[in-house]
């Protein structure tokens, strides 16, 4: 819900600069600020004849991360998608004038549908909440099916080694992370459980999933979408701004992330909801039902191309690894996270009991990290691998 402006910016200044950029929406405008958009403010525009936009800004300050708040990166990505059948909000204007309203902004339609913070999906018929998933899942293969070249965005990422450059990158930010000591204490936060196993694991190409690289949105889940107000059918994906061409696994394994920490101790990790244990929630796809969706989707000729010259175990079987692969790197990058909340803890950057919790949960979160690594079936790493 949009309320009260938090981050104030320059009305008029916008409402001027709107007139001579965009006419078609009408001046004068009311402004709210949605309670999410944390890493780049955004804000519900009502204009002069009642129809709503969204504007999404950088935020004020110097930025610390030079990779993160990408709002020109999101109305790229948005705009070329607008052609295809992947649902994206409309992108109206991108400005990158510092002058106008203090950071660089775009803005896109307003989507008026459901937002689902829970990926439980409460409050509906387990029906709907087996639809709703689906089509999350259909969407999200639908994305991945798309040759950057045909949107104009071959540039927007390179097309392979996704995987070792985020290797590389997650393992110079651990180092540095773990050396950083408390200011009070000087006790440093110390490296995470496995670390070495794990960076040794991972970079181990017999052992990765066959390198591939698509259009990935980078934070893909089920609060990223926006779903139709009464049926359950996506109308659009939020949120891209860490959205680049990589190794589509990435994306599924975050959109399945809730099926996996499940399995933790609440008290000691994150994000664990019960109901995602399994047959908890009625009506809720199993991994399986959406991993064999999404593949139905991504390539509809798997049955007669490749399971006929794999065999359909063989097949099975690499994509198992595969995910699972994927999957362990997907909690270590999570407990990376957690240790980089602890870092900043120890700096007294952070000291909410929700960045408590967050620091806590890196040894829980590398250990699981490693028990899923280490399912992967090495034995098999010979076989012939798959394109999933």
């Amino acid at each position: 819900m949009a309320g009260r402006v938090r981050h104030p910016i320059d009305i008029r200044a916008l409402e001027a600069w709107i007139s001579k950029t965009v006419p078609e929406i009408e001046v004068p405008l009311d402004v709210k600020q949605f309670g999410f958009g944390q890493s780049n403010p955004t804000y519900q525009l009502t204009a002069a004849d009642g129809r709503r936009y969204v504007l999404r800004k950088k935020p004020p300050g110097r930025l610390v991360s030079k990779t993160a708040h990408k709002v020109e990166r999101e109305y790229r990505i948005i705009s070329a998608l607008a052609s295809t059948d992947v649902p994206v909000p409309k992108a109206y204007c991108l400005c990158e004038d510092d002058s106008i309203i203090g950071t660089p902004f775009y803005i896109m339609s307003f989507l008026d549908g459901r937002i689902f913070e829970d990926p439980i999906i409460p409050n509906v018929l387990p029906d709907e909440r087996r639809a709703i998933w689906s089509d999350a899942v259909r969407v999200l293969a639908k994305l991945h099916r798309i040759d950057p070249k045909t949107v104009g965005l071959e540039g927007f990422g390179k097309s392979s080694g996704f995987y070792n450059r985020q290797i590389a990158t997650w393992s110079s930010i651990c180092d540095a992370q773990g050396r950083i000591k408390d200011v009070e204490t000087g006790v440093a936060v110390g490296q995470l459980p496995f670390f070495e196993d794990m960076m040794r694991f991972f970079s181990d190409e017999k052992q990765q999933p066959v390198d591939r690289g698509t259009l990935i949105h980078g934070d893909f889940k089920i609060d990223n979408l926006v779903f139709h107000k009464t049926e359950p059918r996506v109308i659009g994906i939020l949120d891209w701004e860490m959205s680049t061409i990589g190794h589509p696994l990435s994306d599924l394994s975050n959109l399945l992330t809730p099926y996996f920490t499940a399995r933790l101790d609440p008290s000691q990790s994150i994000n664990v909801h019960p109901g995602f244990r399994p047959r908890a929630t009625r009506g809720l796809p199993t991994p399986e039902e959406i991993t064999r969706l999404y593949f139905s989707v991504t390539d509809p000729s798997t049955k007669s191309t490749l399971e006929l010259s794999l065999g359909t175990q063989d097949h099975q079987d690499q994509r198992k690894r595969e995910l699972q692969w994927a999957q362990a790197f997907n909690m270590f990058r999570q407990a990376a996270i957690c240790q980089g909340i602890a870092a900043r803890q120890a700096g007294r950057q952070a000291s909410s009991e929700h960045a408590r919790r967050y620091a806590a949960a890196r040894a829980p979160l590398a250990r699981f990290a490693w028990e899923l690594a280490q399912a992967v079936q090495p034995g098999n790493q010979s076989m012939k691998k798959s394109r999933l």
